[in-house]
């Protein structure tokens, strides 16, 4: 199924589910996921809802077998972006990872981003940045947006009212307030580090100011199901705490074309 095809059926399946409630502040994005099969497929396993929500059938097996991994396994977001990006879709990234982007970057007119990372990856001796920036080089030659906006309840929900879920790396240390945990996974208060995760955001509680985290992993602790309404607040506080593990962003990926526009920051 090509891109054309399955844009033409997500655009059928969103609007009948935001109707009244979106009207009312509230709404709910049709976005499903199956569990990951192991601790570190989490990223792939949100990257194959969203393509699924896009009308996309593609097996997560298939998914999974061609990402970018960490030595230890896991991902970054921006691996996630660069596979939408060669599969036809388009992708913007919101980025809050003061480790590999200077704000100055965003604010000050014609900086090469790109040239900027290249020389920073020269200058800096650190493997998980340099791979990192490795990602974020392919993402802006494949024609992704990067962008630098306030991360608000306001953004969030100007995104989802374009109909577009947003996956996104965060802390599940905060975001569970579970244990900390050493690097074979083994939880330790003492000895362990904080852990990310990838969930999707696919809905708005206008009243309760909650939204709805589609989240691949089980058990959780949140219950047995994968989607659960939580505190936007706290579900804010995890994505900037992500930057503890080079996440720390939103990722929102869409076929082309997409009629809706997404809120802007400042440009890559």
């Amino acid at each position: 199924m090509n891109v054309r095809d399955r844009e033409a059926r997500g655009s059928a399946r969103a609007p009948a589910v935001l109707g009244a409630a979106a009207r009312r502040g509230s709404l709910r994005l049709p976005v499903t996921t199956l569990p990951q099969p192991d601790e570190t497929t989490c990223g792939p396993t949100c990257l194959h809802a969203i393509y699924a929500y896009f009308g996309g059938d593609e097996p997560l097996p298939t998914v999974i077998e061609r990402m970018w991994r960490l030595e230890h396994g896991g991902t970054y977001a921006v691996y996630l972006a660069c596979d939408a990006l060669r599969n036809g879709y388009r992708a913007r990234l919101y980025t809050y990872n003061l480790t590999v982007f200077d704000p100055t970057w965003f604010t000050t007119p014609r900086v090469d981003v790109a040239a900027r990372l290249v020389m920073q990856r020269d200058a800096k001796d650190e493997r998980r940045g340099q791979h990192a920036i490795d990602g974020y080089l392919e993402f802006l030659a494949r024609g992704g947006r990067l962008r630098f906006a306030n991360l608000s309840q306001h953004l969030i929900r100007r995104i989802l009212q374009c109909r577009l879920p947003i996956l996104t790396g965060l802390s599940s240390t905060y975001l569970y307030r579970s244990v900390r945990e050493c690097p074979d996974g083994t939880p330790d208060d003492v000895r362990g580090h904080p852990v990310g995760h990838f969930v999707v955001i696919a809905g708005w509680d206008e009243r309760q100011r909650r939204v709805m985290v589609v989240d691949p992993y089980q058990p959780n602790p949140w219950g047995p199901s994968h989607e659960y309404w939580i505190s936007v607040d706290r579900v804010v506080a995890a994505i900037l705490l992500g930057i503890v593990t080079h996440d720390a962003n939103l990722l929102v990926v869409y076929p082309p074309p997409y009629p809706s526009p997404l809120p802007e920051g400042k440009r890559e």
